[in-house]
């Protein structure tokens, strides 16, 4: 654990952990309360047991299956426990994160994700959500990273690459940042629009319905950017189009 150097003693909370981090170039102090690995099991039966307390048939109503109606795809960081700031329960969002919650069309994890949420889940809702303060979008606007991280936020770089003028008239780092990572999310609405099995349930009239939102990490508030997205409803895929023209010719004979 590496301590800050300080001129006068400090006083650490119990259960707490101080970190100096070097990040992006920048040294940070955080001074946040974990828990220890122990106490993870402690809280998990203090948890089972307010359930219990309140609905003796919980778990077994949980595990009769899922059909939750949102598919929620948002940042990896470890500070956007969705549940927590929306209130919701197990059971009720279906999750993938990745880091700076980008859609990926060839990210197998994620396409399988989106595949089952669509075609056997049958979410209603797709939510794609950023948020500010956000370590993937720092460090594509800034390209301080190296290896496997770069490459993965590299499409992000593109996207700034193409806002620059935009972005960079911005007067301070802060609003950069924040408007890099409202463009994040537009991008990667508009690309879960290319993914095949999206197009398919848009021909058939069953799409849910997608969602941009940005969660401000300073205040706890999740912002709704509404984006339109008919703009890429209006494109069908053409090998679809002939999937379909296929089996319509097939079906006259």
């Amino acid at each position: 654990m590496f301590l800050p150097k300080v001129d006068a003693p400090v006083n650490i909370p119990s259960r707490s952990t101080v970190k100096q981090l070097e990040y992006l170039g920048e040294t940070r102090v955080n001074l946040m309360e974990y828990n220890s690995i122990d106490e993870l099991l402690r809280n998990n039966q203090a948890w089972v047991a307010e359930k219990l307390a309140l609905d003796p048939t919980y778990f077994e109503k949980l595990s009769s299956g899922q059909s939750p109606p949102f598919l929620y795809i948002g940042c990896s960081d470890s500070r956007l426990p969705l549940t927590n700031f929306t209130r919701t329960e197990p059971g009720e969002l279906f999750v993938h994160r990745n880091i700076a919650n980008q859609i990926s069309l060839t990210d197998i994890n994620f396409l399988a994700v989106l595949e089952y949420a669509i075609l056997h889940l049958q979410v209603q809702h797709i939510i794609v959500c950023g948020h500010y303060d956000c370590g993937g979008i720092k460090a594509a606007l800034e390209g301080r990273t190296i290896g496997i991280i770069d490459n993965w936020v590299n499409p992000i770089r593109e996207l700034y690459l193409q806002k620059r003028d935009e972005i960079d008239a911005l007067p301070t780092r802060q609003e950069r940042l924040d408007r890099l990572a409202e463009i994040n999310v537009v991008a990667q609405v508009k690309n879960l629009y290319q993914t095949s099995i999206m197009r398919q349930v848009l021909s058939q009239q069953k799409a849910p319905m997608v969602h941009g939102w940005l969660l401000d990490i300073r205040t706890g508030l999740i912002k709704d950017l509404n984006i339109s997205t008919l703009q890429w409803q209006l494109y069908p895929c053409p090998l679809l189009l002939e999937f379909r023209l296929y089996t319509i010719l097939n079906d006259e004979h």
